[in-house]
């Protein structure tokens, strides 16, 4: 190898392009550099992100057993209203002009008589006249029997409604909630009637009323320990119980794969089921317990929310109830500003229905088949008056509708087609006033119908006369004649009044 090769170079080497421009020089080289100067004022600290649950992690999808379950009870939804303005009433007797005040409470906007109206519900409002000019309505005997019977299982029930409204307080966090709150779930957790004046002045060791910035409210005087199992703890303890007898394992040890169980029915992407698995695996909270010291937004508390709608629920008599009804209670139970979204993003829990009015919120293991598992006394007597609200008016040839022929073999109520309901809108003629109410307001009363099975002129006995040799039609009555086959179940023959058998068509 040649020495020259492993000399150093004696001078810098020469640049790969002579003609390229020299670099520019740093002109920051004298500068003098400093360290930053604090400012004047102390910086307020930026909030760290809170963890945040995936917001519609999934998607609600139409259910028609839950919707149809709203769908049916529309029409006993507006029963039910005019037999409460009904029993308020003195003897649950009024005039029809007193109704008529009523009409925005019960939400008719179109201008209809109110007896077109009450003449839908046979079985449950009967229209009477008493005097001249005065039409009255009362509640038939089956309804008002039922109503009755309900009146008395809410009183006896009372222990019961108690112990709903302890749990009620002991779920929120100051242990006091507005009267006028726990009014909204009067009616779905089967309070009496007039509960403020009886349920919470008759147990001062359980709770008492106060006064609160915005009216009265009911306090926790007593605190519980064995009222404070959530309904979901119960029946995870049976759920234990039961897969142990039917292992018939001598040690209860938990399983080796933990899989999740979905509802039957529950159509979700894996993503989605991926997520509801995650949150089934967090730590169950009880909605009893202390949740102040849980983030807003996280897991965590979202996870206490969903066991406070849950055991709200169960505490229901139909297990479902509206989701504002929920959302009064938002600053009592620390509900988040979307309850609806938290609601629907837990399709294994609940289901929320868009049908009616208003949102309802499911509790989904207490049904099955639009039908509920466990029916409460109070529920049998519910669907006994939507038996009554299922007679038809105009019910059909051969058929007697009764309140018990309504009601089918499993205690199933038989409801008509809701496109088969007609406005009714003619009277039947019960007075002279009727008729003059039908006039006033432009209805038709009964001789602007043709009642009948058939076409118009069944009744004539005047056959159609295809002779030629007379135009114009004569009229030949024709008649049916006994003879001895009728006596053993056969047709009369039909014969003309001289005797000669009539040609059958």
């Amino acid at each position: 190898m040649d020495a020259k090769l492993l000399l150093p170079f004696p001078s810098a080497p020469a640049a790969l392009h002579p003609g390229a421009p020299p670099k520019s020089l740093f002109l920051g080289t004298s500068l003098p550099l400093h360290p930053r100067a604090p400012p004047p004022f102390p910086l307020r600290p930026r909030p760290r992100p809170a963890v945040v649950v995936a917001q519609a992690a999934v998607k609600r999808r139409k259910e028609v057993p839950f919707d149809n379950v709203i769908q049916r009870d529309k029409k006993l939804k507006l029963v039910l209203k005019l037999r409460n303005i009904l029993v308020a009433q003195p003897d649950r007797v009024m005039s029809l002009r007193d109704l008529g005040r009523f009409r925005r409470d019960l939400g008719l906007t179109r201008k209809r008589r109110l007896i077109a109206l009450l003449k839908r519900f046979p079985g449950v409002f009967e229209v009477v006249e008493e005097g001249v000019y005065s039409l009255k309505l009362r509640l038939t005997p089956a309804a008002e029997r039922l109503y009755l019977d309900e009146v008395y299982l809410k009183n006896e029930s009372e222990g019961l409604a108690v112990a709903k409204l302890r749990k009620l307080l002991m779920m929120s966090q100051e242990k006091r909630i507005l009267i006028e709150k726990i009014a909204h779930l009067k009616h779905d957790l089967g309070l009496p009637p007039e509960f403020r004046d009886t349920v919470c002045l008759r147990y001062p060791q359980y709770f008492r009323v106060v006064r609160m910035d915005r009216g009265p409210g009911l306090e926790l005087t007593h605190w519980d320990p064995d009222l404070a199992v959530s309904a979901a703890e119960l029946a995870e303890e049976e759920n234990r119980a039961r897969e142990a007898e039917e292992r018939n394992l001598i040690i209860d040890r938990p399983l080796k794969f933990n899989r999740v169980k979905l509802p039957k029915g529950l159509k979700l992407t894996r993503g989605e089921a991926r997520r509801i698995a995650q949150f089934k695996e967090m730590p169950y909270i009880s909605p009893y317990s202390d949740s102040s010291h849980l983030r807003s937004g996280s897991a965590e508390k979202e996870k206490h929310a969903c066991g406070v709608v849950h055991e709200i629920l169960s505490l229901t008599l139909e297990k479902r109830t509206l989701v504002d009804h929920l959302t009064h209670f938002r600053e009592e139970f620390r509900f988040s500003q979307s309850l609806r979204g938290m609601i629907i993003r837990h399709p294994d829990m609940f289901y929320v229905s868009f049908k009616g009015d208003r949102d309802s919120v499911f509790l989904r293991e207490a049904y099955k088949d639009s039908q509920l598992v466990e029916k409460n006394k109070l529920v049998l007597l519910k669907e006994k008056m939507r038996a009554l609200v299922a007679v038809p008016r105009f019910p059909r040839r051969g058929v007697a509708w009764t309140s018990e022929e309504a009601v089918g073999a499993n205690g199933e109520t038989q409801l008509l087609n809701e496109g088969s309901d007609i406005e009714d809108d003619e009277d039947e003629g019960l007075s002279d006033m009727e008729n003059l109410i039908s006039e006033l307001s432009g209805g038709k009363s009964d001789t602007d119908y043709q009642w009948g099975d058939g076409w118009f002129g069944e009744n004539d006995d005047s056959p159609p006369d295809f002779g030629d040799d007379d135009s114009s039609p004569q009229e030949v009555r024709v008649t049916m004649k006994n003879t001895d086959g009728s006596a053993n179940g056969r047709a009369p023959v039909p014969v003309f009044p001289d005797g000669r058998p009539r040609e059958r068509w």
